[in-house]
């Protein structure tokens, strides 16, 4: 796996490389000029209802009306405003029944053993013809549009509606025959096939697939019949991804095989062989459609336009990299014309040969008429007047290379984007005519984000303009539609469906905005950026669709922003604001005239995506400060501030701001200042001294009463006890029969409950000492007996408070050390913590 990662990333390289060679970086990953958040959305309208998965989508623009099919429910939207209460829905669930044989299946009970709608289509000028998985047991039906209810009579859709909602495909009905391209039933084999035709058609199956895991994404009619000087047919594009047999060893083994992407096509008049191919398609061919980023790649939707005629049609297709490489996002976009592919498929053969296991070129001879094409007049004139008339040889050939040699390369070379980080689900396309007269193609890209890149070709590359998050929660697109009536894109989804305007012009606040946007549909006009479709007079707009520099003149540049001040004290640091508003912009910053440098890293100014930061203000940075947002060569002020830098000295109290006497007045009130002052030090003094006598006192009653107890006595309270100086030696050892001497008394904080013994009293005689019991050399941890500091043990403090020298004539003592004693004895088996923290009191 790392060899082959290590391989894939050579070959990336050399094709990044190559591609450089003839692109700018910004081409490789071009990131779009302006972001607009879910929040900052103007004119957007969604429609959402109790139904999930808006996934497909039928325009009639001029009806002004949106179907949507979604699961379990067809919708009708005013296309002029989808989010109006005039919308019409018509419920269709799968039944109970077929749910439960559903969940007999195994399939999922969440996503799957529903009705999903995937074909919807306009059938004749009353109905629409529409088909669900219902539960994976397709169904169709016909629906009157102007009752628009569920009629009660369905149709089989096994072969025109696949079982699977997350199956590819593809549906189009030409001439009231039905086309369409998935895998039908449980088979894990493809097909293409026509229905509601009198001659149904499938591709063949033996002794070669024609068709090898194949995954549709869309397909296309491109009318080559009309003003045809040949004759030829109607033909049915399609376009899909599937494993290259032409790059294993073995015919019948694939499933190793890489994934490329494909189109097919087949002819509107085929009827099928008489006797060889019967029922099958005698004019189906396929090509390998090449983007180069790198090898091998994944077809995600593709676009077709045309302006009026046949031949000028191109189409538009999104790429990303194969699931082999799951760990990269790369997506691009493709632009093929049609006399590409048509030239693809009037090549050369591929044949698989039996002696080398492997797909090559056809170099044998080509019989008459030629194997796949449309029925012409020059097969007329030799009396081949449909499919049926074909002789056995030519529909023989067919079988065996249903593969051309020839792959369609895109226009000029390369894909006309490049994009990191960003996998591209749907792509549509607008044709518009600019100011200077020349013809772009508007692209509107939808990510597996929610996101909606909307970007303008020019010449061999793609400019992005913005980048617009239509979902506020993370979801593919899964369906764009353009409307030139409303001039609105709608964007299908799992929670709804968005409408939003192609332009927003009025975004751009200054002609220098205008015109750096580059946007076709917007113009500049003196005043404000307006929509060049609904401005009659366009002799006075400006537009810059090819440079994007150009037209602005210094009546047209933006009023200056308001001056800002900011004072800071000497050393300390300082951040000013600068929002760009492009992506695309760069920061300038002028301090006094000059140009700060802000390379490196180093130095007192950073330059960072929220504005210039100052760190270490001298004296000298005082000034003035304009930031310029230079892009394309034009510059913009954004921002202008004044910063003033004080002295640390000049930091006034906040009593400095005031206005100070001076003269004998003055100094009679520095006198008076100084009088309070040593009043006050006097009178604290005196309540020191007070204390601390007080304090005294208190210590002597402590001596007199031998004992007591801190707050309230409870079961569990600490209990402060005087021990006397004699009883304990210095390091709190004691040698058998010999108590010591401990010069300083001491009070110990002995936690546990309170002895249960009663106290001695006053009038008792004194016993005679009993011998103190020894205590051990180290507790558990290794601890010497009875710190000098306060440490904490079992949750518990000791505290050693030192006292005055004296003697232990206490009449107390053998209360003291019998109560000790026990106490110690007590404790002996006390598990200590391992580690002590200590503090002093």
């Amino acid at each position: 796996m790392r060899r082959n990662l290590f391989l894939f990333l050579l070959l990336f390289l050399a094709t990044a490389v190559g591609y450089a060679s003839r692109h700018s970086a910004m081409d490789l990953d071009a990131t779009p000029r302006m972001t607009i958040v879910y929040n900052d959305l103007t004119a957007a309208r969604l429609f959402s209802s109790h139904a999930q998965n808006y996934t497909t989508l039928l325009l009639e623009d001029k009806k002004g009306i949106l179907y949507v099919g979604a699961r379990g429910a067809i919708f009708s939207l005013n296309s002029s405003n989808i989010a109006d209460s005039s919308h019409q829905t018509m419920d269709w669930e799968a039944s109970p029944e077929k749910r439960a044989d559903c969940l007999k299946k195994g399939k999922n009970n969440k996503t799957e053993c529903y009705n999903h709608i995937r074909l919807l289509q306009r059938l004749n000028s009353t109905h629409l013809y529409a088909c669900g998985t219902y539960a994976f047991h397709p169904l169709c039906t016909y629906i009157d549009t102007n009752k628009f209810m569920l009629p009660s009579h369905f149709e089989e859709g096994k072969e025109r509606c696949p079982y699977d909602p997350a199956r590819g495909y593809t549906g189009l009905i030409v001439d009231g025959s039905l086309y369409t391209a998935t895998r039908y039933e449980f088979r894990s084999l493809p097909d293409i096939r026509r229905n509601r035709h009198q001659r149904p058609l499938k591709t063949e199956e033996s002794p070669l697939h024609w068709l090898n895991d194949a995954e549709f994404v869309a397909s296309v009619l491109v009318r080559e019949s009309v003003r045809s000087p040949v004759g030829d047919d109607d033909k049915i594009y399609y376009f899909f991804t599937e494993r290259a047999g032409e790059e294993t060893t073995s015919v019948f083994d694939k499933t190793q095989a890489p994934r490329v992407a494909r189109v097919a096509r087949v002819c509107k008049s085929d009827l099928g062989g008489k006797k060889i191919l019967q029922r099958k398609w005698t004019s189906f061919m396929k090509a390998r459609l090449a983007c180069y980023i790198p090898y091998y790649e994944v077809l995600k939707d593709v676009y077709s336009l045309n302006g009026g005629d046949w031949r000028s049609t191109v189409f538009y297709a999104a790429f990303t990299l194969s699931a082999h490489w799951r760990s990269m996002e790369v997506s691009a976009i493709c632009r093929y014309n049609i006399s590409e592919v048509r030239a693809a498929f009037e090549g050369s053969y591929m044949e698989y040969q039996d002696s080398s296991r492997k797909w090559s070129q056809y170099n044998g001879d080509v019989p008459e008429p030629r194997p796949g094409s449309c029925i012409t007049d020059r097969a007329r004139k030799s009396g081949y007047n449909s499919s049926q008339d074909l002789p056995n040889g030519v529909l023989d050939f067919i079988k065996l290379h249903p593969l051309m040699y020839e792959e369609v390369k895109p226009a000029d070379g390369d894909p006309l984007l490049v994009k990191k980080n960003v996998i591209y689900t749907q792509v549509a396309v607008d044709r518009v005519q600019a100011l200077d007269g020349q013809v772009y193609d508007m692209l509107f890209l939808g990510t597996g984000h929610g996101w909606i890149h909307k970007a303008v070709v020019i010449g061999s590359r793609v400019h992005i303009i913005e980048e617009i998050q239509a979902f506020r929660d993370p979801q593919p697109v899964e369906n764009l539609i353009i409307s030139e009536q409303q001039r609105s894109l709608y964007v299908g989804a799992q929670s709804g469906v968005l409408q939003l305007p192609l332009s927003t012009c009025k975004q751009y606040v200054s002609c220098f905005d205008c015109v750096l946007a580059r946007d076709p549909y917007c113009g500049w006009d003196g005043e404000s950026c307006r929509e060049v479709a609904e401005t009659r007079d366009r002799a006075l707009l400006i537009q810059d669709v090819l440079h994007g520099n150009m037209g602005c003149w210094n009546d047209c540049a933006p009023a200056t922003p308001m001056q800002k001040n900011r004072t800071v004290l000497r050393g300390d640091d300082v951040l000013l604001p600068c929002e760009q508003a492009s992506n695309l912009a760069r920061a300038t910053w002028l301090m006094n005239g000059t140009q700060v440098q802000t390379e490196g890293g180093q130095g007192h100014f950073r330059l960072g995506v929220d504005g210039l930061l100052v760190t270490d203000t001298q004296l000298e940075f005082s000034g003035e400060y304009r930031c310029y947002a230079e892009e394309n060569g034009l510059w913009g002020l954004v921002a202008t501030y004044v910063l003033t830098v004080l002295p640390e000295q000049q930091a006034p109290p906040i009593l400095s701001t005031m206005s100070q006497p001076s003269g004998p007045d003055a100094r009679r009130d520095d006198g008076d200042a100084k009088f309070i002052y040593i009043a006050v030090i006097t009178v604290l003094g005196g309540l020191c001294l007070v204390l601390s006598v007080v304090l005294l006192y208190v210590s002597c009653l402590q001596k007199r009463s031998g004992k007591y107890s801190l707050g309230v006595p409870q079961a569990s309270s600490i209990e402060l006890q005087t021990v006397s100086a004699n009883c304990l030696s210095k390091g709190g050892q004691e040698e058998e029969g010999d108590p010591g001497v401990y010069p300083d008394g001491c009070l110990q904080i002995i936690p546990g409950e309170a002895p249960t013994a009663p106290s001695p009293s006053k009038e008792a005689p004194p016993a005679p000492p009993p011998p103190p019991p020894p205590l051990p050399a180290e507790f558990t941890n290794g601890i010497t007996t009875l710190p000098n500091m306060l440490r904490k043990m079992n949750g518990n403090s000791y505290m050693l408070l030192r006292q005055n020298e004296e003697p232990c004539t206490s009449p107390l003592y053998n209360s003291f050390t019998e109560e000790l004693s026990k106490i110690l004895e007590k404790r002996k088996h006390t598990q200590l913590v391992e580690k002590l923290d200590e503090s002093s009191v």
